[in-house]
């Protein structure tokens, strides 16, 4: 007699192997999952780390890195895994030849071992290009690409990030982070689009359709948006702790980006690690079911975060073992546990489905979810070789133009006095005759650059940095070889040699050691500055020698003494592999910058109010109303040219606002502006915010030029979320501000 099992595992074969190529994917899934036994489903909705699968232990592998044979035969023969990813301790970029070759023998060995043809779905976080890969394509992180304000850039940079991540065989990326970053102590602040709901949301439309394109195919990913709901505002601004976040802020800041990436179709979706009002977002059904599915219409795969269904167990402590948290999460809404470690998840929810605690039909909804996934991604048809030849422009120059291009309107010139009392030029740009001396932890520093998620999770292992990319001090040399002098402030011969060459100028580049959730983790947000760096500053300031402060910063640390002390200060965020050029360029004046702050940049430690605050927090210590006193405000950015605002515009129809306002360039060089549009709802229902952008466009204009700037603002875009949860029109009177320009109107739809 045939074993039953593999009688059911040859039907398995056939169903998928024979069905007709042009079977809609919802009639291939269902077939497919129509032959499934129970542990097969089970292991569709289990994710592992790569670690798991190769030689050595956890955090301790073999380098270079090796599958072990017996690993994969228990992962894909016992437990049908269905999908893997990489982040754990020790792991680090490789070359993506070494990518394809691990994918295919991860392929291979699940045919081999499962018994059936269900790819495997491989998943990564490529969070500023394909960072995991040598030689691919670095962008500024996302905090920096928000200050392009040019979703023109984020799109291109998504969509290489996309080709090049599937060059390296992989189909899905853990990105992009739509958290709002409305608490600067927290450690994943650089990975969002910035504090404003409006800029956030554009990004947003950008990379999901950078990322995913109107139809997913060997060109694009699945993006997965990241982290519903609420993560990026601990109370405690330490990563995964308590969010206390009312139903009506939570809706008004931190549901907007979701929306629109649901909107567009975004495949899939990581959960907030932490909990949000005592409710662990993993346990919470309100949250994954009812807001996401059944309000949202989210239709595609919820992914957990790292261990995190166990955490419900081990740290939040509201399941009592770890079978109940198991029975938590799956009920509450997740498809896929991202385990890591081990393959407890398996093992505990085959005795729930068994006992009938949990029902098989709710395991057939997740797992249906999941193969409808890897058939719109194509990953069926998994060919090591077509992969090898089918993307001969990876890392090409074109891609590192772009990222260049992204660079360069991402960098943010926040202050230029002038040279002395008795100048008229600025400090910057530099001039070539200009004897500049150079200092700071960032100054020649790639990982600084870079950040974390940068060859290696936190981007701090000087073993995996690419020394063939320059540095800050490396690329000044290149542009005034002969005039760059280099002081390493931790060696007191240095700076004597620095400052007997008499500097005109001085470049103090500080920046913050690479890191990311819980290890970015830190007490106070002032910026920590050794003593040497300290000194060398005071003699320099002794000697009457103008500063110019770089920033490589991925929150606004509190910089308030040195910024003040300075000439002139440039914030370059975490610019990536292509920035120190650029970075040079601009302290030369070959480019003139354009970025603008995506957050406002507070001036003291205990002092965090938004740009878009509450006429309440105006209230100062003197009961006046300067409360609100940021060191650089939101949207801030200072040009080498003018524009001058004159002549706004705004008229009124039922649903829309007809925007316009006129700006010249009254500089006398070429450069971008950002136009940006701001209103106010003088009263309303729920107490208005100071003023909120409703509107953005970045403009090229030369010397002298003259364009009338045009806007059409829907008028449901103007408004805010109510007491009961519904969002409402702004109406009555509002206020409209572009630059210097204001206009009060009376809107009665």
């Amino acid at each position: 007699m045939k074993n039953p099992l593999s009688i059911g595992l040859t039907c398995f074969l056939i169903v998928f192997n024979t069905i007709n190529a042009q079977t809609p994917i919802e009639k291939k899934a269902d077939s497919l999952l129509s032959v499934m036994n129970i542990e097969a489903k089970i292991g569709q909705m289990s994710q592992i780390d790569l670690g798991v699968l190769c030689k050595g232990k956890i955090c301790e592998l073999q380098d270079p890195l090796a599958l072990d044979t017996a690993k994969l035969r228990l992962a894909f023969s016992k437990y049908k895994v269905g999908s893997v990813l990489n982040c754990g301790c020790g792991f680090h970029a490789l070359a993506r030849e070494r990518w394809i070759s691990i994918i295919d023998s991860i392929q291979q060995a699940n045919r081999l071992f499962a018994g059936h043809d269900i790819p495997v779905l491989y998943g990564i976080d490529a969070i500023h290009g394909a960072n995991y890969t040598i030689g691919a394509t670095l962008f500024p992180q996302q905090i920096g690409q928000a200050a392009t304000w040019n979703p023109d850039l984020v799109k291109a940079a998504a969509k290489i990030t996309a080709y090049e991540t599937r060059a390296s065989g992989i189909p899905w990326n853990f990105s992009p982070v739509l958290d709002l970053a409305r608490q600067p102590l927290w450690s994943r602040f650089f990975e969002t689009y910035g504090e404003d709901v409006y800029l956030a949301t554009r990004m947003t439309t950008a990379c999901i359709e950078g990322y995913q394109g109107e139809k997913i195919g060997e060109l694009q990913v699945a993006a997965c948006m990241k982290h519903f709901l609420g993560y990026s505002y601990p109370l405690s601004g330490k990563d995964r702790t308590p969010a206390w976040i009312g139903d009506r802020e939570l809706r008004a800041y931190f549901l907007p980006t979701f929306q629109e990436a649901i909107r567009l179709k975004a495949k899939t979706v990581m959960i907030n690690s932490g909990e949000i009002n005592g409710t662990p977002v993993h346990a919470n059904p309100k949250i994954l079911t009812g807001l996401l599915r059944d309000e949202l219409g989210f239709d595609g795969v919820a992914v957990t975060d790292w261990e995190d269904i166990y955490k419900l167990h081990t740290l939040h402590r509201v399941a009592p073992s770890l079978r109940d948290a198991v029975k938590m999460a799956v009920m509450a809404g997740i498809d896929m546990s991202m385990t890591p470690n081990d393959f407890q998840f398996n093992e505990l929810l085959l005795n729930l489905v068994k006992s009938g605690e949990v029902p098989e039909s709710r395991i057939d909804v997740s797992v249906k979810r999941i193969l409808k996934l890897k058939l719109e991604l194509g990953i069926e048809k998994w060919d090591a070789d077509y992969v090898r030849n089918y993307y001969p422009i990876f890392a090409s120059p074109d891609f590192a133009s772009v990222a260049t291009a992204t660079v360069s309107e991402s960098l943010t010139l926040l202050k230029n006095e002038l040279r002395n009392t008795t100048s008229d030029e600025a400090v910057l740009p530099l001039k070539q005759q200009d004897k500049v001396l150079v200092f700071g932890n960032a100054a020649n520093s790639i990982k600084m650059l870079n950040g974390a998620w940068s060859q290696t999770w936190l981007g701090q292992d000087e073993r995996y940095v690419d020394s063939t990319k320059p540095t800050i001090l490396s690329a000044l040399k290149f542009l005034a070889t002969d005039k760059i002098i280099f002081a390493n402030a931790a060696d007191p011969k240095s700076c004597r040699r620095a400052l007997k060459s008499k500097p005109s100028v001085a470049i103090l580049c500080l920046g913050e050691t690479p890191a990311t959730e819980i290890p970015g983790n830190i007490n106070q947000l002032e910026l920590p500055v050794d003593e040497n760096t300290r000194n060398l500053a005071k003699q320099l300031k002794a000697m009457n020698v103008p500063v110019v402060l770089v920033l490589c910063l991925g929150r606004p640390r509190i910089i308030t003494e040195w910024a003040e002390a300075a000439s002139a200060v440039l914030h370059t965020y975490l610019p990536g592999h292509e920035a120190a050029p650029v970075i040079a360029s601009v302290l030369y004046g070959n480019i003139n910058p354009s970025g603008k702050l995506p957050f406002t940049y507070p001036r003291y430690c205990g002092d965090i109010v938004h740009y878009d605050h509450k006429r309440t927090e105006d209230n100062d210590v003197n009961f006046g109303d300067k409360g609100y006193n940021p060191l650089y405000d939101f949207g801030f950015g200072l040009s080498y040219t003018r524009f001058q605002y004159s002549d706004l515009q705004v008229k009124a129809a039922k649903d829309t606002f007809f925007i316009s306002v006129m700006v010249k360039n009254t500089g006398s060089r070429a450069g971008k502006e950002v136009v940006q549009v701001y209103y106010r709802d003088e009263y309303a229902a729920v107490t208005p915010s100071v003023k909120k952008l409703c509107g953005f466009m970045k403009i090229y204009a030369t010397a002298g030029e003259t364009k009338r700037v045009r806007f059409a603002i829907p008028a449901m875009q103007l408004g805010d979320i109510g007491a009961d949860l519904k969002p409402f029109r702004a109406e009555g009177e509002l206020k409209f501000f572009i630059g210097t320009e204001t206009k009060q109107i009376q809107y009665n739809p």
